[in-house]
Parts: C-alpha cells; structure tokens; sequence
C-alpha cells in the first residue's frame, strides 16, 4: 500500500500532467454556486430554465463522479457562453485527480495542435502526449469549435474519441456550438458517436463572468 507521502506526489504529479494545477484552487464543488442561475431565464426549447437545468447538470457530474471507474459514462455540456460548461468539468477533473486518477485537460486548440505535430511533424513532446491522450483515465476537451476546422481536425477528432470509446476511457466535452452546428461542421458520424455514447447537458443562461464583472463594479 501506498503511504500517504508517496499517494500526495503522485497526485502533484497529475496536477502537473493536467494543466489544471492553479485553476482547480478556485473552480470546485466546494466554490461552485447556484446563485448565478435565474429560475425565470427559460429555454424556449426545452421549457427548463437555466437554474433546473445547473441543477440537473451538476447532479450529473457528482454522479460522474460517485461512479468514476465503476461505471463507463462520457458527458457533453453545451449552450450558451459563460454559463458554467468549463466550470463544471473543472469540478470533477479536481476530484478525480484527488483520487489519483490521470485527467488531461486541452482546449480543442490545443488538443488538434498536439494531434498534428505528434502525427505530422514527428515533434517527440506532442507524440508522447498524444499516446496519452488515448490511455489517460479522463480526456476534457473545452471549447470544441474554435479550433480552425478542417477535414483532418474532423479525422483526428474522430480517432481521438472512437480510442477511447473502444478502450472504454472517459471523456467530457465542452462547446458552445448548437447541436445543429455540431453536426454541420463535424460529419454525421462524429455527430453519431457524441449523441450515443454521451450524456447530453444544455446549459442556459445569463454570462456569468459578465455578471461577475458588473457585481464587482457596484462594489467599488
């Protein structure tokens, strides 16, 4: 068994393979508020409104959590900008590394950049994580779609995610793109894998670093 030293290095070390060390500090469960969801912004779509539908979303990555390595689940939150997307998945990446599991986080940017110069440009650094992209106990990828989109992003992203749905590797996924607009630039088969191997979550909702901003104004 490992003691207790040994367990708190091998979590620093995760923290590191992250890239998440600093911004885990302020983005948590334990810093995560409801206050900012209006139960009278409804969704003209779906008839729910921003704060049912936080309320569900964070029930759902708790439970992401509560069955992290029992139970094989990918999550993909989507909606409007601002609304809490990233926020999330930083509560859980902080979590799971708590508990000593491998999470890499990258921005679809950096994602497809890693992809390309590891395939490509056979640059050692980007090869070595990219292996890592497809065993690392749990992949979050933020912002997807505001990467410059072209057939080979749309190849890797499909390589990426079928490894690890066939390797049974978690992954979470963040975009502010409508799922029509998913399924335009991404193919239809893309479009397939996410909608049937993904719990689907619709933020909605004020931008709540706007907010934040116009709080801290009425402050001073």
């Amino acid at each position: 068994e490992k003691c207790h030293c040994f367990q708190r290095m091998i979590i620093d070390m995760l923290y590191e393979q992250s890239n998440l060390k600093h911004v885990l500090q302020k983005e948590n469960f334990h810093t995560f508020s409801f206050s900012y969801y209006s139960p009278n912004y409804v969704d003209s779509e779906t008839g729910y409104s921003s704060l049912d539908t936080i309320q569900n979303a964070y029930q759902e990555a708790r439970d992401f959590v509560d069955t992290f390595g029992k139970e094989f689940r990918n999550l993909f939150f989507y909606g409007d900008p601002g609304v809490g997307k990233t926020f999330l998945s930083n509560c859980i990446a902080k979590e799971l590394i708590d508990q000593s599991n491998s999470v890499v986080y990258l921005s679809s940017y950096q994602l497809f950049d890693t992809l390309t110069k590891g395939r490509f440009d056979k640059d050692e650094p980007a090869e070595k994580i990219g292996k890592h992209l497809f065993n690392c106990d749990l992949l979050i990828i933020d912002d997807l779609g505001t990467e410059l989109v072209n057939s080979l992003t749309v190849s890797q992203l499909f390589l990426c995610l079928n490894e690890r749905l066939l390797n049974q590797k978690p992954t979470i996924i963040s975009t502010n793109l409508s799922l029509d607009a998913l399924v335009e630039i991404y193919s239809e088969r893309i479009f397939s894998r996410i909608t049937s191997n993904y719990t689907m979550l619709k933020l909605t909702g004020d931008d709540i670093r706007i907010k934040k901003k116009l709080m801290n104004m009425e402050e001073m």
